[in-house]
């Protein structure tokens, strides 16, 4: 397992490295996913199902970042996915130049999605363009349905919202169109997936969607 340590960002214009970023790897046929959430929200659990699901026919790589630890990175790597952990050195967000830096550390050959796991919040990370083509943000039902409320910039800056963790709306006072409004009000073009990655429900549909993106 590769361990990479971030400290600073090697570039001082984030926004123009992440055009080359983005337009490197769309050379390559890579497309990059940058997924953000809240820390516990199921981001890694998303992530395996998905590799489960999708690896034989769409290879993946994923990039974990974290302030420390490599756990995520080994459960990754286990599944016979791509994968290397990046340490931010206490930052609470990716940027493009460590983005660029973590996915250099990766044998890429072959791989058509790339997500990158950034650090687990609802406001840094929505505020750094990381180089991806898609940005992905995860609410899970445990968090509630007033997030678009409390971190709207996170739902403003998002491609696709991920609900996760359906099979427990049973147990939790959470109103999923509510939330869906909340945060179409804020984003009208953005994608909404309901899914539970436990059950495998709604995960059809991301994956399809997901798919369309890689070719």
């Amino acid at each position: 397992m590769r361990i990479i340590e971030l400290n600073k960002s090697v570039t001082a214009s984030n926004d123009l490295d992440a055009e080359m970023l983005r337009a490197e790897l769309k050379e390559k046929g890579i497309c990059l996913i940058n997924l953000m959430s809240s820390p516990g929200s199921g981001k890694t659990t998303l992530i395996s199902r998905l590799i489960r699901d999708m690896n034989e026919e769409v290879p993946i790589a994923v990039c974990e970042a974290d302030i420390d630890s490599a756990v995520d990175a080994e459960r990754i790597e286990a599944l016979g996915a791509v994968a290397i952990q990046v340490h931010t050195d206490g930052m609470c967000h990716m940027d493009a130049g460590m983005t660029r830096r973590g996915l250099e550390g990766m044998n890429l050959d072959g791989i058509r999605l790339a997500f990158l796991e950034n650090v687990g919040n609802l406001i840094c990370p929505a505020e750094y363009d990381t180089g991806a083509h898609i940005n992905m943000m995860i609410l899970s039902v445990p968090e509630g349905d007033d997030k678009p409320l409390k971190y709207p910039l996170m739902f403003e800056k998002s491609d696709v919202l991920v609900i996760t963790k359906t099979d427990a709306l049973p147990y939790f006072s959470f109103d999923t169109e509510k939330c869906m409004q909340r945060a179409l009000a804020l984003n009208p073009n953005l994608k909404i997936f309901p899914v539970s990655a436990k059950t495998g429900i709604g995960m059809d549909a991301l994956e399809t969607w997901l798919k369309g993106r890689s070719t």
